[in-house]
Parts: structure tokens; sequence; C-alpha cells
């Protein structure tokens, strides 16, 4: 694949994030994609098989660059694990409250969406939701381990239940249209890390 190839197939998957990111999978039809993306109709099936494949590939792409951006913050030398996992959930608190491009959160947008209309997206969906739960019960553990965060179950129990949460919070914020159903959620992580209130997290 050449680099032309590589930039056109990119374009469409990054403007793509975005539309569905902001109005979901089944609402946004190809040719608005392609459109926004000025690419024409045709080269859409030289890159993808279908729409449902596109779909793979996009919430495939999604996951690589949201599990990247998960290791740059949980390797960040002067932190302790406890303060990069407070960032990481401050993160998705900002992401999903603060920003009007909702294409950053297409776990949470397509999560119940799609799952119960392809099989390979949502199979898609539990590959990366895996990775993600996979990165933070390496992190709990690495808390642990230093001494930064006391918690009343496995890391591997408990990263399943942390990452359900917060998607729970997710959903239930574009629900009520308010920051609350974080701000609980961030209470009841800190209870279950052991993790004080009142530390900083900035």
């Amino acid at each position: 694949m050449n680099s032309e190839t590589k930039s056109a197939r990119q374009t469409i998957l990054d403007t793509a994030q975005v539309l569905v990111g902001r109005k979901g999978f089944t609402a946004v039809g190809l040719n608005e994609i392609l459109q926004a993306a000025a690419v024409p109709k045709g080269s859409f099936y030289h890159y993808f098989s279908s729409k449902d494949a596109f779909g793979v590939v996009l919430l495939d792409s999604y996951f690589d660059n949201y599990v990247r951006g998960m290791r740059q913050l949980f390797d960040q030398p002067g932190l302790t694990h406890c303060a990069k996992l407070m960032r990481y959930w401050q993160a998705w608190t900002d992401n999903q409250t603060g920003c009007t491009d909702a294409g950053k959160c297409l776990a949470v947008k397509l999560g119940a969406e799609v799952s119960d209309l392809s099989e390979p997206m949502r199979l898609a969906l539990q590959r990366g939701t895996s990775r993600t739960i996979e990165l933070l019960a390496i992190a709990l553990q690495r808390g642990v381990d230093e001494g930064s965060l006391n918690l009343g179950h496995s890391a591997q129990q408990l990263a399943p239940q942390l990452y359900a949460l917060w998607l729970g919070a997710s959903v239930m914020s574009k629900i009520t249209r308010t920051p609350a159903p974080f701000d609980e959620a961030l209470l009841l992580t800190r209870q279950l890390l052991g993790h004080p209130e009142h530390t900083d997290i900035h």
C-alpha cells in the first residue's frame, strides 16, 4: 500500500470518526462520509469491502489510538500509578463533557448501537475494550506494587468493574446532560482505590 492510498484511507477513517461519533453509525451514510472526506465514492470499495467491514476497521483504528494514548499516560515518569489513573479518569471526564467533537468517544457512542446489529463490529468493540481493561489492570497492579493504591479486590477483578462504571457514567451523563454521573463515578473510584479524595490529580 503506497503513501497516497494510506492517506486517502486514513482521511476516510478520520472523517468518519467525527461524523459517526456525533450521529451514530447507522445514521451516517457512506455518501456523507465520502463527501466530507472529499474522496470519490468509487474509492471506498477499494479500501473496504462493505460498510460493516469499514465499521470494524474504524473501531480497530480508534482503539489502536486510544490504547496508544493510555500507554503514553501510564508510562509517564515522575508520577505514581495512582496519579496516572486519576489523570486518566479526569481526561475521560473532560473528553465527555468539555468537547463538542464527540468523535473521540466511539466506545461510548457505538457500544449499544451496533452490538446487536453487527457481530463483526461487536467483536471489534470487545477486542478494543478488552485491551483497555487489560491496561487498566496492569496500571492498578503497578499501583499496588509501588504502594500508591490499596485495593479491596485484585486488579484483574477491579479493572472491568471500573471500566463498566465509567462507561455507565458516560451514558448517564448523556441522558441527564450533566457532569454529575462523572462526579459520582470519581468518588466511587477513589473509594475502590483507597485513594484520598483531597489528593491533587492535576
